[in-house]
């Protein structure tokens, strides 16, 4: 009699975990879906402390390349419970990737995301939800860009990210030099700001990109901003802005559009929006 609360709890821990492992396949599956259709061959990028899964399509090393980071992924499951595995469900910032037809498109995913824990020992909780933004995140990112930046000598990077890909590539151009360009979609550019506009824990261990606004002060950049966005409001981006200054950073609102709107949809013609600084001639590609 003891012993069946125990096999209730086991069974149910077993049935969640199997049911983790089942959604998980269907979100590589999608995303596999997705990379074919635009041409995006699957590899694995190893760093020191995590496997990362990258997308890619280079096809000319003599030209610059387009680096997207994705957002948060699946961190929670709901406001108190974190998610078992972080790999996005719709994985908007792969969408943008496959709606770009640039030469070289690369979209190495965030740490956790889209690579099994079995040869990622690194990957825990913590790494999705309090330090999805920590040094060691950064450092995992920026060691795959070297990795990709090794097949492209001396060319540019051009970074997109949506919503925390944004914070994620503004941290990441603040440590880099061949960082040509920034572009945010959504970007949580500030998430000490977006955590309390929306009551939720604060992330100590993360950095915050807002910090690094000034570092990046004379890097063209693009802030897009969903006019109905609500999880990430056009503000953050203003208060972005601020700190750099305005020569070099935009704000674009797009009518219309949500934080998890079609920004695949649009993005061909905001893609075609060169960043450029005030006094520089401006390129539409």
């Amino acid at each position: 009699m003891k012993t069946w609360p125990l096999m209730l709890r086991f069974s149910g821990f077993f049935s969640l975990a199997l049911l983790a492992a089942c959604c998980s396949t269907d979100r590589g599956m999608h995303a596999e879906a997705l990379a074919r259709q635009a041409n995006l061959a699957r590899e694995l990028i190893r760093t020191n402390d995590f496997v990362l899964t990258a997308y890619l399509r280079i096809t000319n090393t003599a030209a610059p390349v387009n680096v997207y980071i994705e957002g948060d992924g699946l961190a929670w499951t709901s406001r108190h419970e974190p998610s078992l595995d972080p790999t996005p469900i719709e994985a908007t910032g792969l969408q943008l990737a496959t709606a770009d037809p640039g030469v070289n498109v690369a979209y190495p995913a965030r740490p956790c995301q889209f690579t099994s824990m079995s040869i990622n020992p690194r990957c825990r909780v913590a790494y999705w939800t309090s330090k999805r933004f920590s040094p060691e995140v950064v450092t995992a990112l920026n060691q795959a860009l070297d990795r990709l930046a090794s097949r492209l000598p001396g060319q540019h990077i051009n970074l997109i990210g949506y919503s925390g890909g944004g914070a994620l590539a503004v941290l990441l151009a603040a440590h880099r030099s061949d960082v040509s360009s920034i572009r945010t979609v959504a970007g949580n550019l500030d998430h000490q700001f977006v955590n309390q506009l929306h009551h939720v824990s604060a992330m100590p261990e993360s950095l915050n990109a807002l910090d690094a606004g000034s570092s990046i002060a004379q890097l063209p950049q693009i802030h897009f901003s969903g006019s109905n966005d609500t999880v990430v409001p056009p503000e953050v981006a203003q208060r972005f802005i601020a700190t750099t200054g305005p020569r070099c950073a935009q704000l674009h609102i797009v009518p219309g559009l949500k934080h998890t709107g079609d920004w695949q949809r649009v993005w061909p013609a905001l893609l075609a929006i060169t960043p450029a600084c005030a006094g520089m001639p401006i390129e539409h590609g």
